[in-house]
């Protein structure tokens, strides 16, 4: 996945970890020295240290993880992908005021002529104007 995420964007320059055993592996840490990468690490057991990164975690645990079944990890990135897609594109935001984040204009639809649209293979759904 992350060899996937650099490859369109380029490596950064920093990169925030937490303390999991996986980011203490040999090829882990070799990885980031080739691609001249600092890590920056969390503070143990403080999640407000990185209050952006938790939030997304627990957005992507109570509105997604909880509620959908994968099997691989290919499946699980074809879901999230289309969970992404939802979340930027059609989930509306209070502090956009009811805005999704990629609209552009504030388009307002007859709340008398809608239907609904279906995301995540049915697991929600968004007024369309019809």
């Amino acid at each position: 996945m992350f060899n996937t995420a650099i490859s369109t964007k380029g490596a950064p320059n920093f990169l925030s970890s937490d303390n999991d055993r996986l980011c203490r592996y040999h090829r882990w840490q070799a990885n980031l020295r080739i691609l001249e990468i600092r890590e920056i690490k969390t503070v143990p057991y403080v999640p407000l240290s990185h209050p952006f990164v938790e939030r997304l975690i627990g957005t992507l645990r109570s509105e997604f993880l909880d509620h959908v079944f994968f099997w691989n990890a290919n499946y699980l990135e074809r879901k999230l992908e289309g969970f992404r897609h939802y979340h930027n594109a059609h989930r509306v935001y209070t502090s956009l005021d009811g805005n999704t984040p990629s609209e552009t204009t504030s388009r307002r639809a007859d709340l008398n002529q809608f239907q609904c649209k279906s995301h995540c293979r049915g697991l929600y759904q968004s007024p369309v104007a019809a």
